[in-house]
């Protein structure tokens, strides 16, 4: 009775629940056309990074982390900016597809931003003599992971309830302050980090500028996709406990 009393109590859970259980039919076909995507420009882009554009002068094949450690931080932060904004409509209208939207941006987005700070710390040993440096760009970073594990320790330990969707919804406005800050903080503070070299004339070869483009373009369906899977298992788990209450 108390597992009922706190599903029902969930600010638009049953409602969404029924919404998504009518609609769930279309996943599988987005989920494939999407998947397919991704793998073809996920070949495309790695095609690219090791046969098309040209070793660097400086860093030697080194460099080709490049080509994963940006497109990984950019979906990184762009999962924050989700956690975010779906975390301020919520608290202005409750609903639970929103608060699984921001539980699947944040759980794959963590996987996305640890990949970026060992990418980095992997680029960093051989030019910069250490796996890690307190700089201001990698600090903020990491601080960022934090506030994604911070996050996620919160909703497991208080569940798909409406005061842990409150809860996360705070959390995600706050960490997403963040995200300028590390994109910003190569111009706010000297450090070792380099600074942004997309549209600085010179900075990039035009082939390594395309590769770029085309990696950030499939990292970014990746994303997209992993999100897709990640939103289904957040509605089956409310379905599933839904169900579950029914049953008891």
């Amino acid at each position: 009775m108390a597992l009922v009393n706190q599903i029902t109590g969930t600010e638009g859970q049953p409602a969404a629940t029924r919404q998504s259980a009518s609609s769930g039919g279309r996943w599988p076909l987005a989920s494939l056309i999407l998947g397919g995507l991704t793998a073809l420009t996920l070949v495309l882009a790695l095609w690219m990074i090791f046969f098309y554009t040209p070793v660097d002068a400086l860093q030697g094949e080194t460099q080709r982390i490049f080509y994963f450690h940006v497109p990984t931080a950019w979906v990184g932060m762009l999962s924050f900016i989700i956690v975010a904004v779906t975390g301020i409509i919520y608290l202005f209208k409750p609903d639970a597809r929103l608060d699984w939207l921001a539980r699947a941006a944040a759980e794959v987005g963590v996987v996305f931003l640890t990949i970026t700070l060992i990418l980095g710390a992997v680029w960093g040993k051989p030019i910069w003599g250490a796996w890690w440096v307190w700089d201001a760009k990698l600090t903020a970073t990491l601080i960022l992971w934090f506030m994604y594990v911070g996050y996620l320790m919160l909703r497991s330990y208080m569940g798909q309830t409406s005061e842990g969707a409150r809860a996360g919804a705070v959390i995600g406005i706050i960490g997403a302050i963040d995200v300028p800050i590390i994109y910003l903080s190569v111009n706010w503070w000297r450090g070792q980090h380099p600074v942004p070299q997309v549209g600085v004339q010179g900075a990039l070869p035009p082939q390594a500028t395309i590769t770029l483009m085309v990696a950030l373009v499939a990292i970014t369906l990746l994303y997209a996709f992993m999100m897709v899977q990640a939103y289904q298992l957040q509605r089956l788990q409310a379905l599933a406990q839904q169900l579950r209450a029914i049953v008891e």
